[in-house]
């Protein structure tokens, strides 16, 4: 056995034993809980949730705790931005461990139709990769390791994970907002909640209007494709 095959086993070792001792301690994980652990980084409050955020995401933790939590903490605008760059780099790190650890081996097994799946998912490229972000028909954690499995480039995976967790974000981050100005009872709490109820709205309307856009593109495509 080679030093390449000894390196990837332990880190797949070493992944699974995280994943799973974060699994076992994930009741602990709360909005309270984050802004207990964050206030003591003072100024680097920013940066360790964003790291804390990425690391989440690669071990299959929730990542919605994590963004309602950044509107409470760093309020609805930077809370969104910090939440999209943890979750971005986070996709980003799982999209890159599938790939190093079993593109390789996948590749030489998979048959029928996985492999028309897998071919499917990469003629799309990022569209694909847009459309499950704006269209959650996948859990989040799970598809970035299997997207990691395919010969997207890898730029482009990230680039499209950032702009379209985008609105997810932004949803989410003036939720924990608005939660957190109703229990402070401060000025200003029913514009919070209004916007973050709009936000809302539209988050829950955007996945019928990215699949009806999406069935159209595809019907057009199939009609050029059969000629006149």
């Amino acid at each position: 056995m080679n030093s390449k095959v000894v390196a990837r086993i332990f880190m797949l070792l070493l992944l699974l034993a995280a994943a799973a001792w974060a699994l076992a301690h994930r009741e602990t994980l709360s909005v309270e809980a984050l802004r207990g652990h964050l206030h003591a980084f003072g100024a680097l409050a920013p940066l360790v949730y964003m790291a804390s955020y990425s690391i989440a995401t690669v071990l299959f933790l929730p990542g919605s705790v994590f963004t309602l939590a950044g509107g409470v903490l760093f309020g609805p605008w930077l809370g969104a931005l910090y939440a999209l760059i943890g979750a971005t780099v986070g996709a980003s790190a799982a999209f890159l461990i599938a790939r190093y650890l079993a593109s390789g081996w996948v590749a030489r097994r998979v048959r029928g139709g996985l492999r028309r799946l897998i071919e499917g998912v990469e003629q799309e490229g990022w569209r694909f990769v847009a459309f499950v972000r704006l269209v959650p028909v996948f859990p989040f954690n799970l598809l970035n390791y299997a997207l990691g499995l395919t010969r997207i480039p890898t730029v482009q995976y990230a680039v499209a994970s950032f702009v379209c967790m985008a609105p997810g974000a932004l949803a989410y981050a003036w939720i924990g907002h608005a939660g957190a100005k109703a229990v402070a009872g401060g000025a200003g709490t029913i514009r919070a909640m209004l916007v973050a109820l709009a936000l809302l709205a539209c988050l829950l309307f955007l996945p019928r209007l990215v699949r009806r856009i999406w069935r159209g593109g595809h019907n057009e495509s199939m009609h050029k494709d059969s000629g006149p």
